[in-house]
């Protein structure tokens, strides 16, 4: 790889190119916004939440502050509290149990399939015999859809169904994903989902949305996301936070929301493209049959341990990688003394000493992503 190469750097994920394709839209958005002055509960929110709403297939939407403050008020809304446990898989990102303790309750954790990176349903059967062998009572599952890609939910239903438990869909990472032909937050659950900038939807700041076809929690989401407010702002029925989307996000993801559709496609070329180039050299991530992933992450898992040699021979070549996550979270400090599963998690352990992500956007366009795969061919046969 000659030398000029090697200095132009390649963008992990490409946020700049979006905004050169939406150009003045995004300008004018937000000077509306800034014309209208009204930044909280502006007239682009409700528009936006309505959009979301038909995008997806679900009855309602409540747009929020976070991902994170997306499932803790679901968890609120649900009474989720001191006692309860609520079975979460541990390969996955910290806002996932964290919401969980949050509230007062356990999370217990679950291990995850070592081909969809999502939740183990034999796991999860497991993760309820220790929560019950600890005192707890299993009130909920939180299903995460890791990566841009659906977690198994008939098989997760299935389960809840049987032990009374309720179910919220992780969608932080999967906006726009589908499973089994139907979009994610139009599939009969609750879903929860981020805006992070970093998203394959995101706004430019935090942001986070819920997806619902129960009217009445719907409202009780909207309470909760005011303080707990009831029909009069003074007079809070129930405990709540500070949880509403800025106007000027919502702005903003309105103009992403036109192109968005053909973004997961051109992610899709990209994954492809990866999948060629690199299915005899590593372990390249697989979609369900009947899914559609929108690749938040280009995760492949290296045939040898020497992951931080791989990641540095990258770098020398310009190349960016990620590792999510170098600790499942029943590895982490806050987290240690958490029940988890029976039989232990071994694949999340795994995972977490042999998965690297690579770069991935809509923007990635041919030749750089041939750069791409020829370092990483060149770094794991080196």
């Amino acid at each position: 790889m000659n030398q000029q190469l090697r200095s132009e750097s390649v963008s992990f994920i490409d946020i700049g190119a979006q905004r050169r394709r939406l150009g003045t839209s995004i300008d004018e958005a937000v000077g509306r916004v800034l014309t209208h002055c009204q930044f909280v509960n502006g007239p682009e929110v409700m528009e936006l939440e309505q959009k979301l709403a038909t995008f997806a297939g679900a009855k309602h939407v409540v747009s929020c502050a976070s991902g994170t403050d997306a499932l803790l008020m679901v968890l609120m809304g649900k009474r989720v509290g001191a006692g309860d446990a609520v079975l979460c898989p541990s390969f996955t990102f910290c806002a996932t149990g964290e919401s969980v303790a949050l509230t007062g309750a356990t999370p217990v954790f679950v291990d995850v399939d070592a081909t969809t990176f999502n939740m183990d349903v034999a796991s999860l059967k497991q993760g309820l015999v220790a929560a019950r062998r600890a005192g707890l009572r299993p009130k909920g599952i939180v299903a995460v859809d890791l990566f841009g890609q659906s977690a198994d939910h008939d098989a997760i239903a299935a389960v809840a169904e049987a032990e009374g438990l309720f179910v919220l869909d992780d969608a932080a990472q999967s906006f726009g994903a589908t499973y089994k032909g139907r979009r994610l937050g139009g599939i009969g659950n609750i879903m929860a989902t981020s805006f992070f900038p970093a998203k394959p939807f995101g706004c430019y700041g935090d942001g986070g949305a819920i997806f619902t076809d129960d009217a009445d929690f719907a409202e009780v989401l909207r309470s909760i996301r005011v303080h707990g407010q009831g029909s009069d702002k003074y007079d809070n029925i129930r405990l709540g936070l500070t949880g509403r989307l800025d106007t000027m996000q919502a702005a903003v993801l309105l103009q992403k929301l036109t192109i968005f559709e053909d973004e997961i496609a051109a992610r899709n070329v990209v994954a492809e493209r990866y999948a060629r180039g690199l299915g005899n050299m590593v372990t390249v991530p697989r979609v369900a049959a009947g899914n559609l992933s929108v690749w938040a992450q280009y995760t492949i898992r290296l045939p040898k341990g020497n992951r931080d040699g791989f990641a540095a021979a990258l770098k020398a070549s310009g190349i960016p990688t990620a590792v999510y996550y170098t600790k499942s979270m029943h590895q982490q400090t806050a987290y240690r003394h958490f029940p988890v599963a029976d039989g232990g998690l071994p694949v999340s352990e795994a995972l977490s000493a042999d998965v690297i992500s690579l770069p991935m956007h809509p923007y990635l366009d041919e030749p750089t992503q041939a750069r791409v795969i020829a370092a990483v061919r060149d770094a794991v046969s080196g």
